[in-house]
């Protein structure tokens, strides 16, 4: 893990994340400090701009942490919304769930998570996490890719009102263009941050 100096208490911080999550998830809980990937959430989470520049991150583009199944994704983009305040903490959102709201309910769900939450008190910033866990379905015979139109939808929301979006998934790049396009892979450079667990990384639910 890089070392440097910085204005923030990385240690601190660390300790009180681990309160929080054992207060979420159980007294098992633990997070693993020394690891590089929780160090880069930490530092965009805390905009830290020194260190962010040594890790060569954007603090304007938003996070696709990337990993194998079981390696914390999820439980870290729900915890570490705990270190914005209110008006800023993102809403983790499964995409699976996103897919049945849209059987469900049509094709008002993408307005729903793109310029329906713009005209409101402030921005939805939204974690769309486990990308790849929907599939392109069908409302009334309309076959519709929905994360892909959100995608590029809240694109143009970052690009024109600098709204900032995350993802999580276990899908690689090539994976991604598979299932969404080379325009929505194309864009998503431009929107995320790519911090990867190694593919080897443990299942930390075991």
């Amino acid at each position: 893990m890089q070392q440097t100096t910085s204005q923030y208490d990385y240690p601190f911080t660390y300790r009180w994340l681990e309160k929080k999550g054992k207060e979420m998830y159980g007294s098992k809980f633990m997070l693993h400090n020394q690891d590089a990937v929780l160090q880069k959430l930490v530092c965009w989470f805390l905009r830290d701009e020194a260190l962010a520049k040594k890790l060569k991150l954007n603090l304007q583009k938003g996070i696709l942490l990337t990993g194998p199944v079981g390696c914390g994704k999820t439980t870290l983009m729900s915890l570490l919304r705990y270190l914005l305040p209110d008006a800023n903490r993102h809403i983790v959102k499964t995409c699976r769930n996103i897919s049945f709201e849209f059987i469900a309910e049509g094709f008002s769900v993408i307005h729903k998570y793109t310029t329906g939450g713009l005209y409101q008190y402030h921005p939805r910033i939204f974690c769309f996490d486990d990308l790849g866990t929907e599939s392109s379905l069908k409302y009334y015979g309309n076959q519709c890719n929905v994360m892909a139109e959100i995608l590029l939808t809240r694109y143009d929301l970052f690009i024109n009102h600098q709204l900032i979006t995350h993802l999580t998934t276990n899908l690689s790049a090539t994976e991604i263009e598979n299932t969404y396009g080379n325009r929505v892979r194309s864009r998503m450079r431009d929107m995320f941050n790519l911090i990867a667990f190694e593919n080897n990384s443990p299942d930390k639910r075991t």
